[in-house]
């Protein structure tokens, strides 16, 4: 049952959008697909998702959403990005392709493909400040990690085992939020309910 109205819109360029979409909806938010600036002008926060942000990035020029999307977030809008997303919201991409935009927000310093190809894809434990329970069972597909975050930035995850153990795979500053990490493919709702409650209170001060 969606309460209080809170419009939630998935950037639908590319990527895993159907599945955010489903994640954001049993979290108790209307969730719409976001493709054009007129549809992000109807939506309360954002979803930037997994996928591929080179072509994220230039799919976002292509239709007009680049800096509308960064004009929304410096205007406070919440937005939530997953792996790709999360390279989305970065001040600074490392090994990425020359001519790649972000939307930026988040001071920190990004990884691309950092945990290696589509084979090296796996899954982890993680736990996460501010999310009560048992370690989150991340997926991470060709992601990314952060290697360094600013002043403002705060570090939420780390990979708990294995050979990546303490890499940073979540962060979180003011109204925005990332993971390296895919929790729509999980089943386990709590990153979503986590992001729709700071986009609640963030509508609440406004």
């Amino acid at each position: 049952m969606v309460t209080g109205d809170l419009v939630v819109g998935v950037l639908a360029l590319q990527g895993d959008v159907r599945e955010h979409l489903h994640a954001l909806a049993e979290a108790d938010a209307l969730a719409r697909p976001v493709r054009r600036p007129e549809e992000l002008d109807t939506v309360d926060a954002l979803v930037i998702p997994g996928g591929e942000s080179t072509t994220i990035s230039k799919l976002a020029v292509e239709f007009g959403l680049l800096e509308p999307i960064r004009k929304r977030i410096a205007g406070g809008m919440p937005v939530y990005g997953s792996c790709a997303g999360m390279i989305m919201l970065a001040a600074e991409v490392l090994d990425g392709r020359a001519d790649q935009h972000t939307f930026g927000g988040i001071d920190m310093t990004v990884r691309r493909n950092a945990f290696g190809r589509q084979v090296d894809s796996f899954e982890a434990g993680v736990s996460i400040d501010g999310i009560d329970g048992p370690p989150f069972h991340a997926v991470f597909i060709r992601a990314p990690w952060v290697e360094r975050v600013g002043d403002d930035a705060t570090v939420l995850a780390r990979v708990d085992e294995g050979p990546a153990a303490g890499r940073i795979v979540a962060v979180r500053q003011r109204h925005l939020l990332a993971t390296a990490f895919h929790p729509e493919l999980t089943g386990d709702l709590r990153v979503h309910r986590h992001f729709v409650e700071m986009a609640r209170a963030a509508r609440a001060v406004d």
